[in-house]
């Protein structure tokens, strides 16, 4: 099922920014192997006009593309940061092109859900999701606020930076006598 939703979600992003989809056009019958363990590994040819297609059973991939485990979160949400958890082998020409497809290909859901409910409706919807992820993410900060001061104050399970200080400084006159301690052993054995 997954094999004939993504090339379709991918022709579908495509198709908001044609140029994007030209950059493929110079590689069909390119096989792409998208890996995102747990999920099985997802296999695409590439056909003319730079659109996406399931692939063959048992076609040789020419790029092999691995996800990381916070890629797919970090893309999600429009982070560019996902990229430093993607790995990639094979052809470089399409290897290049497919990390520019994955760093410029974006969805415009209110678009797409202004053709279905309005411009109005569609923007009002995207703003109402907007909200609620937010109220997500500030309770998520919150949540982990909480939970270091906790750690750090009121069940001091973790140490606080100002509580390391003294230790690191304790630390460093230790290694600095110590560094003295053995100059002093090699010029005694010089002698």
């Amino acid at each position: 099922m997954l094999a004939d939703v993504l090339p379709r979600a991918l022709n579908h992003l495509l198709d908001s920014d044609p140029a994007l989809g030209a950059r493929l056009e110079p590689f069909p019958g390119e096989v792409l192997e998208v890996r995102a363990p747990p999920l099985p590994p997802l296999c695409l040819a590439i056909a003319a006009g730079g659109r996406f297609q399931p692939a063959p059973a048992g076609t040789a991939a020419s790029l092999t593309v691995t996800l990381g485990s916070g890629a797919l979160a970090a893309a999600v949400k429009g982070e560019d940061h996902f990229l430093r958890e993607v790995e990639v082998s094979g052809n470089a020409r399409l290897a290049a092109e497919v990390m520019f497809l994955f760093r410029h290909l974006r969805w415009d859901a209110e678009e797409d859900l202004s053709r279905l409910v309005g411009d109005a409706a569609a923007h009002r919807l995207a703003g109402a999701a907007r909200a609620i992820a937010g109220l997500h993410a500030e309770a998520a900060r919150r949540v982990a606020e909480g939970f270091m001061e906790y750690a750090l104050e009121e069940r001091p399970i973790l140490v606080s930076r100002r509580g390391l200080e003294p230790l690191a400084a304790a630390t460093a006159r230790l290694r600095d006598d110590l560094e003295r301690l053995e100059q002093r052993i090699r010029r005694l054995e010089a002698r």
